[in-house]
């Protein structure tokens, strides 16, 4: 069993857990129903929404599509007297580590609870400040929708958020490890495969795209600490756009690193990113379904956004 983590722009991925802490996907324990929840913005730009624990909370819990596994702050588990523990080795951009994982029984996120059998524990500080992490285990065969225009996230089924009515681009995944990825994707001139990371304040590519694209204007070299605590430091440029379907997204800025990640999605062999918030704020609204394995864009009306813009 395998667990991938993205969180700050940064992977990581639980390997080789104990046995015991080895268990299912989360289940719900009743149909989910649409739910609008209203989020908050914390320091590194990323979304967290309010949730409870055994009544408890509530607790800011980042949203990460780009996460397998969900992760709790070590002082909200203690807080729990969560101290039923397993150790696993979490595989972070940057770094292996031992960590240690526990069982969430009842997590309400607006009208739906759920029970998750592991979570990894990491320290607050790595996870920007924030109680946790809310990863794809959570999420499963549900629609995330991520309204920055209204500055609310909703999670349901796709039927129950409209469809797919209202949105301009609507672009088919596929799936790998639970995680969608986009494959008809193509940046300054390069086919590209794109994960679509809520967690990730900032996009950053593979070595095989860095390769791809030797002409792109190179910028300062860019610092980048894992969900572990270490930092490294990797080679950034300007790309002149990604193309997304008939959206376009120019001038984004990309940090390139020999990640782990890219490996456990087997995405190291052709040109890979993963697209983080700063570009996916451009849009009006994101949702990632999981279900159908599709991600639709909004486009905004204004499609010029300060440096950047977006091309209908």
């Amino acid at each position: 069993m395998s667990l991938i983590a993205m969180a700050s722009a940064l992977a990581a991925t639980i390997a080789n857990p104990t046995p015991e802490a080895a268990a299912p996907p989360a289940v719900d324990r009743e149909p989910t129903l649409a739910e609008i929840i209203a989020f908050e913005t914390e320091r590194y730009r990323r979304m967290t929404v309010p949730v409870t624990i055994r009544g408890e909370g509530p607790f800011r819990f980042l949203v990460d599509t780009g996460a397998e596994a969900t992760v709790v702050a070590r002082n909200v588990a203690d807080q729990l007297e969560l101290f039923d523990r397993n150790t696993a080795t979490l595989v972070a951009m940057a770094s292996q580590r031992q960590v240690e994982t526990t069982a969430l029984p009842t997590i309400a996120l607006g009208s739906r609870e759920f029970d998750l059998a592991t979570a990894a524990i990491l320290e607050a500080e790595h996870i920007g400040d924030a109680d946790g992490i809310l990863g794809l285990d959570s999420l499963q065969d549900q629609r995330v929708l991520f309204d920055f225009e209204n500055s609310h996230i909703a999670v349901a089924h796709a039927d129950e958020l409209g469809g797919n009515r209202g949105f301009d681009i609507v672009v088919r995944a596929r799936r790998k490890h639970g995680q969608l990825i986009v494959q008809r994707a193509e940046i300054d001139g390069v086919d590209v495969d794109v994960v679509i990371d809520t967690g990730a304040q900032s996009s950053f590519g593979n070595l095989a795209l860095q390769n791809r694209l030797r002409r792109a204007r190179a910028l300062d070299n860019s610092e980048m600490t894992d969900v572990n605590g270490v930092t490294i430091t990797g080679n950034t440029r300007l790309a002149r756009t990604l193309q997304l379907e008939r959206a376009a997204i120019n001038n984004i800025v990309i940090a390139f690193t020999d990640s782990p990640t890219f490996a456990a999605l087997g995405l190291n062999e052709r040109p890979a990113m993963v697209l983080g918030m700063r570009e996916l704020r451009l849009f009006k609204r994101v949702a990632v379904d999981f279900e159908s394995r599709r991600v639709l864009f909004d486009l905004p009306d204004n499609t010029h956004i300060g440096n950047r813009a977006l091309f209908p």
